[in-house]
């Protein structure tokens, strides 16, 4: 099974990382599994039996990219040294810093 690159790290995939069908956007998430195809929570993506497709748009595994843990930054790993360090935050704190006007 081949596995796209990451876009939040060089090309290492980490056992937790989550991954995302380049046609539709469903992300196959590894603490959940998924249960219309009986998949047990815990199942890594490199693990999925060789007959598995997106289960909303049934894109093969070769459509999927890396995008890393829960909480990972977001964006490509270049770019997340630019700007005034925001690059670098998850987004539930960008959402912080751009919703909150008060932090």
């Amino acid at each position: 099974m081949k596995v796209m690159s990451s876009e939040t790290d060089t090309n290492e995939v980490h056992p937790l990382d989550r991954f995302e069908c380049r046609s539709c956007g469903y992300i196959y998430e590894p603490t959940q599994g998924e249960k219309r195809r009986q998949i047990p929570p815990g199942t890594l993506f490199e693990e999925l039996p060789p007959e598995w497709a997106c289960p909303v748009c049934r894109s093969a595994t070769e459509q999927f990219i890396n995008i890393g843990p829960v909480g990972a930054p977001s964006g490509f790993a270049e770019n997340l040294g630019y700007g005034f360090g925001v690059n670098a935050m998850p987004p539930a704190q960008k959402n912080l810093l751009i919703l909150d006007p008060y932090s």
